[in-house]
This record gives C-alpha cells, sequence and structure tokens, in this order.
C-alpha cells in the first residue's frame, strides 16, 4: 500500500463513504481508514427515511456506497488513526496502529467509532487477527477459527454471518444466556459450528505477530485459573463510542467533544474538514451525513486545487443567456 494520498478519509459510514466517492471521481488519490464499514448503521435493519429507498437495511446501503466507491478506485484500510502530525508543505502524516501515511488534506467522518475490549493483548493484534467488523473482516478466515464477544443482536448477527465461513464460532457471553432475536439464537444453537460460552469474559489476548489464542476467566467463579482458546480471529463487538481525544490542540472542539465545523464542511485547521456525527451539526441523520461528506469532500478538492494554484470549483452552477432569458446549466468546474 501506498504512504501518500490526495485524501485521506477516517470513517466508513455515510459521512465517510459519500466524502470518499465525491473524492475518487473527481479522480483525488483516496484512502479511507476505518474500523468497520458502516458503523452505527450496522445497528439498524431497516431504514425507511434515506431518499431512493422504502426500505433498506444499514449494511446494504453502507455497502451500496462502498461498492460505489470502489469503482472509482478508494482504497480502504481497516485500522485506527492514533496521532496527526505536521508534515512538511502544508500536509499531515496520519499514524494509525500499524502504518503512517502522508497527506494534504484530512476528512473528519468517524462518527462513533466501535468500543474496544480493553483487554491486554488487544492494542498489538488490532488488524492482525483482532477484528472490530464480521462483514469486512469475516472473509479472511474461511475455514478458520474464530470467536466473537460482545453484546446483543450485533454479536449474535456477527456470529450467524461468520459461522457460514469459519470452521467453528465461539461467542463469549457474560450472562447464562444470549439475549438479541429469538429467531437469530434459535438459528444460531442448531448450527454445528456454534458454541456458546456463558458466564465468561476474555481476559487477555495473545499472538506473535498474529492472533493464536485468547484467554476467558469463568465469571462465577473467579478464582478458577483462566482457559486457553486457540482461535485465527476474534470479533469484538461492544457498541460505539467517540474518540476525538486525539484531535485536541489540531482542530476545535465544543464540550461535547464534536469538532466544530462551517458551511463548507472546513475546521479551524486548514486542509482539515470534518462531515457527519463527528461534527457540531445539531441532527444526526445517515442523509445529512452523507450530504456533509459530499460537502467536505468537495471542498478538499477546492483546497488542494488552491495548493497547486489551480482553478477550483466556484459553485456546481452558472448562469448562462439563452437568447434574452437567463438559465441555469451544470457547471463546467464540475465533474458530476
Amino acid at each position: 500500500m501506498d504512504d501518500q494520498y490526495d485524501v485521506i478519509i477516517i470513517g466508513g459510514a455515510a459521512a465517510g463513504l459519500t466524502a470518499a466517492l465525491y473524492t475518487s471521481r473527481q479522480a483525488l488519490k483516496t484512502l479511507v481508514i476505518t474500523k468497520d464499514i458502516g458503523g452505527q448503521a450496522l445497528l439498524t435493519n431497516e431504514i425507511g427515511n434515506y431518499p431512493g429507498f422504502e426500505s433498506i437495511s444499514g449494511f446494504d446501503l453502507m455497502n451500496k456506497i462502498k461498492k460505489q466507491c470502489e469503482l472509482y478506485g478508494t482504497v480502504f484500510l481497516y485500522d485506527e488513526v492514533r496521532k496527526i502530525n505536521y508534515a512538511e508543505e502544508s500536509c499531515f502524516e496520519i499514524v494509525t496502529t500499524n502504518n503512517s501515511f502522508i497527506t494534504c488534506a484530512l476528512i473528519m467522518a468517524f462518527g462513533k467509532t466501535p468500543r474496544d475490549l480493553g483487554v491486554p493483548g488487544e492494542e498489538e493484534l488490532k488488524a492482525k487477527g483482532v477484528s472490530y467488523c464480521a462483514i469486512c473482516d469475516g472473509p479472511l478466515f474461511k475455514g478458520k477459527d474464530v470467536a466473537v464477544v460482545g453484546l446483543g443482536d450485533p454479536a449474535l448477527e456477527a456470529a450467524q454471518m461468520l459461522s457460514d465461513l469459519a470452521r467453528k464460532v465461539t461467542v463469549v457471553l457474560r450472562g447464562k444466556s444470549p439475549i438479541g432475536d429469538e429467531e437469530t439464537i434459535n438459528n444460531l444453537r442448531e448450527r454445528d459450528n456454534v458454541e456458546f460460552l456463558n458466564h465468561r469474559a476474555v481476559k487477555e489476548i495473545k499472538g506473535s505477530g498474529k492472533l493464536e489464542k485468547i484467554f476467558t476467566v469463568d465469571l462465577e467463579n473467579r478464582n478458577a485459573p483462566p482457559e486457553e482458546l486457540k482461535v485465527n480471529g476474534l470479533f469484538i463487538e461492544m457498541g460505539y463510542v467517540t474518540k476525538t481525544e486525539f484531535l485536541k490542540g489540531i482542530v476545535s472542539m465544543n464540550g461535547l467533544g464534536e469538532i466544530i465545523t462551517n458551511k463548507d464542511g472546513s475546521t479551524s485547521m486548514p486542509g482539515i474538514f470534518a462531515a457527519g456525527d463527528v461534527t457540531d451539526v445539531a441532527y444526526k441523520q445517515a442523509v445529512i451525513s452523507a450530504g456533509q461528506g459530499a460537502i467536505a469532500a468537495l471542498s478538499a478538492y477546492n483546497y488542494l486545487q488552491a495548493l497547486k494554484g489551480k482553478p477550483h470549483m466556484k459553485s456546481d452552477w452558472k448562469k448562462v443567456k439563452v437568447g434574452k432569458e437567463e438559465n441555469t446549466e451544470k457547471s463546467q468546474f464540475f465533474i458530476g
């Protein structure tokens, strides 16, 4: 994977995917860094207020946009951004768990981020067997042994999807039985390659360069020694949190940790734009996030054009005269 991109987008849900679609269509070399595809939309089985669809699942909607992005060359990396450093020539160094990249235009569009499990070994083995997105990474574990730890329907749905791919799926539960959709639970119980570990919690994750095993503890008998479970993959489904601490001192944020943006998606730092739930926009809806993503993408394009001393997009529309009448037509600056 290259280490330099025209635009780097942090986040893979409505805002980030839409931004990637627009930057890629403008022929900008685009990288999307995300822990999963879809974010909180994956928790929604039915979306009825997204224009163009009477009803669609969050999973299907996000993947339709992702496929569009890939048609125009968007590159996806399943990782987490740890730090942003200043680089030469008005650019930034984006440091992730396992890599670093250079870009002169950065779009923050990560909304809420999958919650970490918070156990030893997790940080070191992220993207090396530890995943937060069964949809994204599940195919990598075809025929292998995996475990799922998490809460409610998201964990059950991850286990159901993985059971179609993996040799064995172990679901680690803190309670005495799974909680969620009864049909999904019954379906999982009927599958020969699915096992539930009740009253247990993951205590440690281990591996040399890649995940090799996890250790679980018995919550009913805490004096019992941890039990080892050999797995090739661990899928963590613990919900979502807002993570903007790494942006302190870089962009202005409000008291809620949301990024303050202008109408064009720009922030207090030139070259950094933001869109979606991570911003101070009042309404948190997929369609609003998508709109903001498009705005941030076009603003990033303009910013890069200005850095190069090239003409930039002033408006999507221009006034032209047809006879004595003044009409509006698509701007030649806009590549739609």
